[in-house]
């Protein structure tokens, strides 16, 4: 039996080792709602409040950490209750044949969230897409503020844990 095959996820043409700004969504395994908690309406006057479970925490934590890795800067970011949006900024000065790529951040990010649990709670890949001017980043800015209020309407909405 033949498997399917994976459309490729990234540009082909753009080196991502180069300077600029990615929007960064890593899902966890299965989709499961082990990050965050989100209280809308109701349940959450003044706003909706997104808060961290215990793992949710953690990832924050390497989140925040990572702007000690050289080259990257994390300037927005949400913890969903599956998955975390994320502006990861890339500054590695001039081009070099071993700067680190985007891929290289959020692979060390996953790894580091993995080995303080002590087992994976990623699905396998993450979607990024290359913000290309200052439309898109406020766009993208906006979402990520936005997207507690709307995580019913979400495409990774699920009331599972």
């Amino acid at each position: 039996m033949e498997l399917p095959k994976r459309k490729p996820l990234r540009l082909p043409d753009y080196d991502y080792s180069s300077p600029g700004a990615c929007f960064i969504t890593i899902c966890t395994k299965d989709r499961k709602c082990i990050l965050s908690d989100i209280s809308v309406g109701a349940a959450a006057p003044g706003g909706p409040r997104v808060q961290l479970t215990d793992t949710g925490r953690i990832v924050e934590q390497y989140i925040l950490s990572a702007d000690r890795m050289p080259g990257f800067h994390v300037e927005k970011y949400v913890v969903m209750p599956n998955h975390v949006h994320m502006i990861l900024r890339i500054d590695n000065g001039p081009p070099r044949a071993a700067a680190p790529t985007i891929s290289d951040a959020v692979g060390a990010l996953k790894r580091l969230v993995d080995r303080r649990l002590g087992h994976n709670i990623w699905q396998r890949s993450f979607h990024e897409h290359v913000i290309r001017n200052a439309h898109d980043y406020r766009e993208i800015w906006e979402y990520i503020d936005l997207n507690p209020a709307k995580w019913a309407e979400d495409r990774y909405y699920t009331q599972e844990r």
